[in-house]
């Protein structure tokens, strides 16, 4: 077989093919897919750009091409996954040729796009949208035209102003604008005059900043302490795209804007991305990614369950996944979400695709939390599962210790919770936990505080295999009181709580709530009642020290703004470390009665490129910015700016918000940019959520992620933000 090259590739995607688009054994459609100029794949029902591809996989690896696998073989079928909460496309070609040239050629193009600096990104996005506008292809746009793209591109500009750039750009005097010349008159449409102010206040001769001036910037505004001087000279080397200027270890305004918007430049501490934490203490001490229901990729009660839902929670760092196993035919265990309409999934499928992507965003400890609903046969063929597939990642060792191991420990380990024996000679019975939602929903079971006056612990009943029980690390146990826990519990045992039970304990024993969870790991999860997967504000779970979380991951929002936000840092390994106010047992938190705190400024001053909120020609956005902090109750706090009249493009709020933090350690704060509206609710642009404790001062931006939590490059507001202490 021949094998196209980079360039074949391309072409044979831009000259386009039929494929065939499968979603199950019975759906299976012909569509003829190409690659535009812009980067953009499209048929006739469907439009994606290749900054929004995450992966192309090879072979049958989705359940709908192993549902066709005899049908077509591995070497015509491949998988794009995208960004965000999107669906997957799975495409058959009509031969291996073909096949190959799309997986290489998006490759390449992926490739190609990760390697681009800041700058190429910025011209490559301004050449996509010119690419849009030129609707005759003829490489060529006219003034009428270049204003009807400024519009989609949502700016909303000075006719006037805008006529005299485009004749400045128009190089050939054509009265129409080439690719370049289209760039060119887009970057003096949005020169940026509060950089421009910023970098004359620190330039000596007003045309430049020397070392010594950027060093000063660094050191006055920045913060930055010793090692400015050296900092500088690596930021000319990095940023300034002119020889000469980097030669003479100066940086032009250019160069100054490509530092800003840089990832040095943003408002995340960059010393905080890679791992930083001392991952040697017991599992207690640290939060926990973690997600409920894992198998479902929309709601509780009809949805469909899915490999794919495991694939995308472990790619996002996830670190606990949850499998309710029942009784299938054929002696099969399936997952699903008991007496619902939602479809089931096979459990040796789950574990097969949990054992390859285990590992793949983080080597530290997974936590497989199995709810058991399967008689003693289908329990012996859901051990030979976990042992078979899982093998030596599997950990089944329950020595008997003090206080649980450390996540360094256990890196690339594979934990199960669930039932399990007491210890041998036990009758094959075993407690049922309170993680099982159906119990939740009976309100005839009271919630006990104190233990039974006999001492003797009530278990509910239900047959457990041994086989089972013996690969069970952390075992399931029902909470009877903090106090039973304190002076009872061993270190491997964790008790479940819903929402609402969690928030009554905090409400009513936080001291002791918090004291549980420097020794026990607990779990929460949503209310049964949320059947249409909506989440809980996971922050007040946090506050009381509970390490396993438990969101619906498929569902966009705050709640889950906020855990990735937690989660982002520390290398996105899925565990950081509870600050040391939540670890000590000797000295117990009290939330309000810190005496220091830390007053915060952030001075808004613009937005860049806010994407469209409703796609019209003519509709442009009215953003305001909402600043947000999460964290104890004293701190808990929001302010938004007033909002400025259409404009999406560069607006201007140079507003002052004030806060004062408390507890800096449990903060987080949520940028949100919202489209002001009278009438109605106001509508999501964009957002970005980040510890208090991971913050840059100084002039920074804040890179805007979408409702999915995916980048919408070039899209930030750009901030000046003060903290001191008290």
């Amino acid at each position: 077989m021949t094998r196209l090259t980079g360039h074949q590739n391309l072409e044979a995607m831009k000259a386009g093919m039929f494929l065939r688009k499968v979603k199950s054994r019975t759906w299976k459609r012909q569509r003829h897919y190409k690659l535009q100029e812009d980067s953009y794949i499209v048929s006739a029902f469907f439009s994606v750009s290749i900054s929004d591809v995450e992966a192309v996989r090879a072979g049958h690896q989705s359940e709908a091409l192993l549902s066709v696998a005899d049908e077509f073989p591995a070497d015509r079928c491949f998988t794009l996954v995208f960004r965000g909460r999107r669906g997957n496309l799975d495409l058959v070609a009509e031969s291996t040729k073909e096949a190959q040239a799309w997986i290489q050629g998006i490759g390449a193009l992926m490739e190609n796009m990760e390697n681009m600096d800041e700058s190429t990104k910025l011209d490559q996005w301004i050449s996509d949208w010119f690419s849009k506008a030129d609707l005759n292809k003829d490489g060529r746009i006219n003034f009428k035209e270049a204003k009807k793209l400024l519009k989609m591109m949502n700016v909303d500009m000075n006719e006037e102003h805008a006529s005299s750039l485009f004749k400045m750009a128009d190089k050939s005097k054509s009265e129409t604008l080439e690719d370049q010349e289209f760039v060119e008159f887009y970057k003096m449409l949005t020169e940026r005059a509060e950089v421009l102010d910023l970098f004359q206040d620190y330039s000596s001769d007003g045309q430049s900043l020397s070392q010594c001036d950027l060093e000063e910037f660094l050191r006055e505004e920045q913060l930055e302490g010793e090692g400015s001087y050296e900092h500088a000279l690596q930021l000319i080397d990095r940023y300034e795209p002119s020889d000469t200027a980097r030669m003479n270890h100066m940086m032009s305004v250019d160069g100054f804007l490509m530092y800003l918007t840089s990832p040095e430049g943003s408002i995340f501490n960059p010393e905080r991305q890679d791992l930083f934490q001392d991952m040697s203490q017991p599992l207690a001490h640290y939060y926990i990614s973690s997600s409920h229901n894992t198998y479902l990729m929309e709601d509780q009660l009809k949805g469909p369950s899915s490999v794919e839902a495991y694939i995308q929670a472990l790619k996002r760092g996830c670190r606990c996944v949850e499998v309710d196993c029942w009784n299938g035919s054929n002696g099969e265990p399936v997952v699903y979400h008991g007496h619902t309409l939602t479809s089931k999934i096979l459990l040796k499928d789950v574990i097969t695709t949990i054992a390859n992507y285990a590992f793949k965003a983080s080597e530290y400890p997974l936590i497989v939390s199995i709810e058991n609903h399967c008689s003693i046969e289908q329990q012996e063929v859901m051990a030979r599962y976990f042992r078979d597939i899982l093998g030596d990642m599997l950990l089944t060792n329950t020595a008997d210790s003090s206080e649980l191991p450390s996540p360094e420990a256990l890196k690339r380990k594979i934990l199960l919770k669930g039932k399990k024996f007491e210890n041998e000679s036990e009758n094959p019975t075993g407690e049922v936990s309170d993680e099982d939602e159906a119990a939740e929903m009976n309100k005839d079971s009271p919630v006990t505080e104190s233990p039974p006056t006999n001492g003797k612990v009530p278990k509910l009943q239900q047959n457990l295999c041994k086989e089972l029980s013996d690969l069970i690390f952390c075992k399931s146990v029902h909470f009877h009181s903090f106090e039973h826990s304190r002076t009872s519990a061993k270190p491997n045992e964790m008790s479940s709580f819903s929402e609402s039970k969690a928030r009554k304990y905090s409400k009513e024993a936080g001291s002791d709530f918090v004291l549980h969870n420097t020794r026990q790991l607990t779990r929460v999860y949503p209310s049964g009642m949320r059947t249409d997967s909506s989440n809980y504000c996971p922050v007040d779970m946090w506050n009381m020290g509970c390490q396993i979380v438990a969101l619906n991951f498929q569902t966009a929002g705050m709640e889950m703004d906020l855990n990735d936000g937690l989660f982002t840092q520390n290398g996105c390994s899925g565990y950081i470390l509870k600050p040391e106010i939540l670890c000590k047992r000797e000295r117990l938190f009290n939330p309000e009665k810190r005496d220091d705190y830390h007053p915060l400024l952030f001075y808004v001053i613009s937005g860049q490129q806010l994407p469209k909120v409703k796609q019209k020609a003519w509709f442009i956005v009215d953003p305001l910015v909402r600043v947000e902090i999460f964290g104890v109750p004293l701190d808990q706090a929001k302010q938004e700016t007033k909002h400025i009249d259409n404009n999406g493009f560069n607006p201007l709020w140079n507003e002052t918000l004030q806060f004062t933090i408390h507890t800096p350690e449990l903060a987080l704060v949520r940028f949100v940019v919202e489209d002001y509206d009278k009438a109605s609710r106001n509508d999501f642009i964009g957002q970005y959520t980040i510890p208090f404790t991971s913050i840059q001062p100084g002039y920074r931006h804040v890179h805007l992620l979408s409702k999915d939590g995916t980048s919408i490059h070039p899209s930030s507001i750009y901030v000046h933000i003060k903290i001191t202490e008290q």
